[in-house]
């Protein structure tokens, strides 16, 4: 079972695609929302675009959706422990 949305042709033609691209942008559009608030993951998302996980997450990525979503205090973590291995490997 699947569930069908129309829009009206005048979008298509103000925005300049064809149908099949305006559907495959607003299905990576929706899944890329679902994805980033947690509500399906990476795997279900690559199902339903008919593409391997790294496809979705490249497909996330190019329009404009968190891949990774590390916390404030986990990422200062991170940026920190970089700073310290770049101390370590600089040459002397």
């Amino acid at each position: 079972m699947g569930v069908n949305v129309v829009f009206p042709e005048e979008l298509l033609i103000a925005l300049k695609v064809d149908p099949e691209t305006f559907r495959k942008k607003a299905l990576v559009y929706t899944l890329g929302k679902l994805y980033e608030t947690g509500q399906i993951s990476g795997g279900l998302g690559a199902q339903i675009l008919g593409c391997d996980r790294w496809e979705f997450y490249r497909l996330l990525s190019e329009n404009g959706f968190a891949v990774i979503d590390y916390p404030p205090e986990d990422l200062e973590q991170e940026a920190e422990t970089s700073r310290q291995l770049a101390e370590r490997i600089r040459p002397r």
